[in-house]
């Protein structure tokens, strides 16, 4: 009777922690020196065509390759020994497995010689209109992926981090009182060490983290840097010359210091800014704004804002009315007008905290001194 050929191996998904991931082309070489195996790895977005030699040899059992392009013998081979193999995917305008987050560079190449809407940022844009409403699976799993993939470099890169969450809108403008002040608050706060993190997009979300990149400089910087980019005060209705003045400052100071940005292609018409030195950019807008609110683990300061930022707070304030473990992160409101009278926000998130013992925890301030000051404060 003959014998019947073995079941191919099936990959192992165990619980795997970032040691086990590789998402340089120099990791994958110090892995291979260093254990002589792939075994268990999750190779992510990295170029292996010129490793093929390695491939062919290297134990790869419930290894994982994501988006990784290598010669059509290693891939068969490595599929051989038990490995999952994701390949890339043609003719995207991003890279739904990618291990970095995006950088102000990355997002905006291209701008000087084609203007913003030869950038990758504005082509991602253009491709999630042409394919959100049309119901592809493929597409919304390649979405998916996607901010899978930004939100594991995020939690790589927040490890241990003390961050704080600074909200606001996008049509603060450049050359205003409210845009300067919001600066001031980004350099306040990376100056006493915390990671300040934004939703990413222009008007106060920008000028925390021109703040942020200030930190390193002397005062004056930041005074400059306010009067070069008054001169194209709002992304409308040029986003190359409101993206162009940020890069002319970067290009004065280079080497600023860093934050997080955390924007999303759900708003189409607002860029991210380019002083976020890491730029954790969605497809969903939910997931995006779920995620930076959950980071901010250090404290939030709500800047005036409209719609947007009256549901960041109470997103915001939901976790911390629940909080049963621990104390509720910090809120900070600026603008007690602003949070009185033209949105009351504050009288109902006053209620909320009484009920919860969380008055404490919550502020409400005139300047973003004041905001500073709150957050400094010992619990």
């Amino acid at each position: 009777m003959q014998t019947p050929e073995p079941a191919p191996r099936r990959p192992a998904i165990p619980h795997t922690d970032a040691g086990r991931e590789i998402e340089t082309l120099d990791e994958f070489d110090e892995v291979v020196a260093a254990h002589g195996s792939l075994a268990g790895r999750r190779v992510q977005a990295v170029d292996l065509t010129e490793r093929t030699d390695e491939l062919l040899t290297l134990d790869a059992e419930g290894a994982v390759f994501l988006g990784c392009p290598m010669g059509p013998d290693a891939a068969a081979r490595i599929r051989a020994t038990g490995a999952l193999v994701f390949p890339p995917v043609p003719g995207l305008p991003f890279d739904p497995y990618r291990g970095r987050l995006y950088s102000p560079d990355e997002l905006f190449a291209g701008l000087a010689e084609g203007g913003y809407e030869s950038t990758p940022d504005a082509r991602a844009y253009h491709w999630f209109q042409q394919t959100k409403a049309d119901y592809d699976v493929f597409a919304s799993m390649l979405r998916a992926v996607h901010d899978d993939s930004v939100s594991d470099a995020l939690d790589e890169l927040l490890v241990g981090t003390r961050v704080v969450g600074v909200m606001g809108g996008h049509a603060m403008a450049r050359g205003t009182d409210g845009y300067a002040g919001a600066a001031r608050l980004g350099r306040t706060l990376a100056r006493s060490g915390v990671t300040v993190a934004t939703g990413g997009g222009p008007g106060a979300m920008e000028a925390a983290n021109l703040g942020a990149y200030a930190a390193r400089f002397d005062d004056g910087m930041l005074t400059e840097a306010l009067r070069l980019l008054s001169a194209a005060p709002s992304f409308t209705p040029s986003v190359t010359a409101w993206a162009s003045a940020a890069f002319e400052v970067r290009s004065r100071w280079p080497d600023g210091g860093d934050s997080v940005g955390i924007p999303t292609w759900f708003y189409g018409h607002e860029p991210p800014n380019a002083f976020a030195g890491h730029i954790a950019k969605y497809f969903a807008n939910a997931t995006r704004e779920d995620g930076l609110l959950a980071r901010s683990n250090a404290g939030v300061v709500f800047l005036p804002g409209a719609a947007g930022t009256v549901q960041e707070i109470f997103d915001n304030a939901t976790p911390n009315y629940y909080e049963s473990r621990g104390a509720p992160t910090p809120m900070v409101l600026v603008g007690r007008a602003h949070w009185t009278e033209r949105l009351p926000a504050w009288p109902l998130l006053t209620a909320l905290a009484r009920e919860r013992s969380m008055d404490a925890r919550i502020a409400l301030v005139d300047t973003v001194e004041e905001a500073a000051d709150a957050l400094a404060k010992p619990d």
